[in-house]
């Protein structure tokens, strides 16, 4: 989520690196900081046309996609 008071909001080139089995990115700081996160902040990751979103950890939100993918598996 982009605080209120940033005018435009940051774009940051991440790399990619090997973290055991997965891939991970980090944050820069100072965009970290702006968004008020921290390490062991959870974040959820969705898979849009675009690319993909980080956005803040909501359990309402997982509980909702949850429930979408669920329905679009039985009903394919």
């Amino acid at each position: 989520m982009i605080p209120d008071d940033a005018e435009q909001p940051m774009v940051r080139e991440l790399t990619l690196r090997q973290v055991g089995g997965s891939i991970g990115a980090t944050i820069p700081k100072d965009m970290a900081d702006r968004l008020h996160l921290e390490a062991g902040d959870r974040v959820l990751a969705i898979e849009t046309a675009q690319g993909i979103l980080l956005t803040p950890f909501d359990p309402d939100v997982e509980a909702g996609l949850a429930v979408a993918a669920h329905a679009a598996k039985k009903y394919r």
